[in-house]
């Protein structure tokens, strides 16, 4: 037998037993052939590799993420994701198809990628239901069908609609996942389960869902693993106190690491490694911390070739040079290196070629004065509105009432110390406009629009002034779509995103710098939040607890009630 690659004086992470090896390792025809502690140098290698010293971990897989959220296709994130040591991710590209459809989740399948890149049916497009948020793509049972065909798909994407799950048997995420079960009986069904328990914990898992990546506690992590859910541990659940239940009660084989949303900026900084990083930082051992990033997420999506070092797996792996650091010096996907230590990403000679009517997709008016002139019935000073507030940790938002002046019948929200925020449908079907007021948001004169508004991504903008909402809203226009911010008046950021409004043909250090740019001028407007840009891309989510609004206005996540500005009018 002749191989490819031999390395030889390896520490070798053997996943089984959680422990590493002094072991040589021979790969042949893109899979390791044979690990073994005596000398393969019989085996005839075409090359030879010392790695005396260095550590060997099996490829990371990411089983839960969204490409999308990086804001670059398929083709550029594959050189980035691997440069970390990602080898393989389960994408669910629900962004994508919520801006056009199957159509968009084709035109990423069709991306040539070095990286794996398997795909999570988008089960919830729109998230919720057309009559509560406009969507320019629709996922039902005939596209869930003819998806299900395509050998990249190996799981059903989060289910979201919380009522037609928990309340609603015939609703259309109740039929889909009922004929995913039927058609694919062994495959994965993601949830989206958010501060859910009891007795509505055990109807979502009634209807086939047993996996959650949400925002964990200790008594939640304790009550969905017990009762049998598989749960992904993305960056605001890794921390000392959720970490130290899974340390405390051996939970390691029903969990595993994921990223869901990593933005362009932080992409600079890592992806899946990072998280792997602050997992040990807050108390796991380093050794389950790489088990629950490669064999554990590997088992929960089927993939029996990959998540180890073991003859007849494929030869993804890495390589390190320091263990308690995740210090990467090398990666490999099926035997060849793909990335080495100080290289520069490897981006596509050309760049990602999408249809025509992917770089033209924002079709709305430009508001005016009068748009912004929120009119209150009778002779009143002033009315109780609706308002969302938002926390400084996390997506969630709470509602609550604030008083707010009325002078000459328009609502003074200028003077009110809320911002107010709009969501424009921008596919050209109805024209609807959504009204909110926004506490704990923007302190200064300015104001911040985008189209990368989860999951719909209409046009949505939010701002303390007349002048800087007009401005940054004009602007979005003009981009074809990405994130503005406007302060006193003057345009202070900008990142373009004219693929569908959510992507960029930029590199990642191009579109990452204009992204950090947005969300320093977010700081500078007065916004706080672990993740300023998530917080307010996510307040047109109305699936994440527990006021979002829409282009039909604002809406309980829960009971999927459309709550007024005005209290009291319908």
């Amino acid at each position: 037998m002749k191989i490819d690659l031999l390395l030889e004086n390896a520490f070798v992470f053997n996943v089984f037993r959680k422990t590493f090896e002094k072991k040589n390792i021979a790969i042949a025809n893109e899979k390791f052939y044979y690990v073994s502690e005596a000398s393969l140098r019989e085996l005839e290698p075409t090359e030879i590799l010392d790695v005396e010293g260095k550590f060997i971990v099996p490829g990371f897989i990411d089983i839960h993420m969204h490409i999308e959220s990086s804001m670059i296709p398929p083709s550029i994130f594959s050189g980035v994701a691997l440069s970390y040591g990602i080898t393989t991710v389960v994408a669910d590209s629900h962004e994508i198809a919520n801006v056009f459809g199957q159509a968009g989740i084709e035109a990423f399948m069709q991306e040539k990628t070095d990286l794996d890149i398997f795909y999570a049916i988008p089960s919830s497009v729109p998230s919720t239901t057309p009559e509560l948020e406009t969507t320019g793509g629709l996922i039902g049972l005939n596209e869930v069908a003819s998806l299900l065909e395509h050998p990249k798909v190996i799981a059903l994407g989060e289910a979201m609609n919380f009522k037609g799950i928990t309340d609603e048997p015939n609703s259309l995420i109740r039929q889909i996942l009922k004929k995913v079960q039927e058609l694919k009986p062994l495959m994965p069904l993601e949830g989206h389960i958010p501060r859910v328990s009891g007795e509505t914990l055990a109807k979502f898992m009634h209807a086939g869902l047993t996996a959650d990546h949400t925002q964990q506690t200790p008594e939640s992590i304790l009550e969905k693993v017990s009762s049998g859910v598989f749960l992904e541990l993305q960056k605001k659940s890794i921390t000392p106190e959720n970490i130290q239940t899974v340390v405390d009660y051996d939970l390691y084989e029903h969990i595993a690491i994921i990223t869901d949303d990593i933005m362009a900026d932080d992409l600079l900084k890592g992806h899946l490694d990072e998280n792997v990083r602050l997992a040990v930082a807050c108390g796991m051992p380093v050794e389950e911390a790489i088990y629950t990033t490669t064999y554990t997420p590997a088992r929960r999506m089927g993939l029996q070739d990959r998540g180890a070092i073991a003859s007849g797996f494929l030869a993804d792996f890495i390589i390190l040079d320091d263990l308690e650091t995740i210090g990467i010096d090398s990666v490999y996907k099926k035997g060849r290196c793909v990335h080495q230590r100080e290289d520069k990403i490897v981006y596509p000679l050309t760049k990602p070629k999408f249809p025509d009517y992917f770089y033209d997709s924002i079709h709305c008016k430009p508001l005016t004065n009068k748009d912004l002139e929120i009119h209150v019935d009778g002779n009143q000073d002033s009315v109780t509105c609706n308002v969302i507030q938002i926390q400084e940790i996390g997506t969630f938002t709470e509602h609550v009432q604030r008083e707010i002046p009325v002078i000459n019948g328009i609502l003074d929200w200028e003077n009110s110390g809320l911002s107010l925020i709009m969501v424009m449908e921008r596919y050209g079907k109805n024209g609807n406009i959504g009204y909110g007021l926004i506490e704990h948001s923007l302190k200064e004169k300015g104001a911040v629009a985008t189209t990368w508004a989860h999951d719909h991504h209409n046009l949505m903008v939010m701002g303390t002034s007349i002048e800087d909402i007009l401005l940054a809203q004009h602007k979005i226009l003009d981009l074809k779509g990405g994130y503005v911010v406007s302060k006193n008046g003057e345009l202070s950021a900008s990142c373009p995103l004219p693929i569908g409004g959510i992507l960029s043909d930029e590199n990642v250090y191009t579109l990452g710098n204009q992204l950090k740019n947005v969300r320093q001028a977010m700081v500078d407007l007065g916004y706080r939040n672990t993740n300023e840009i998530m917080s307010f891309s996510t307040l047109s989510l109305p699936v994440s607890p527990q006021l979002k609004i829409t282009d039909f206005g604002m809406m309980d996540v829960h009971t999927h009630a459309l709550v007024p500005l005005i209290e009291g009018k319908e």
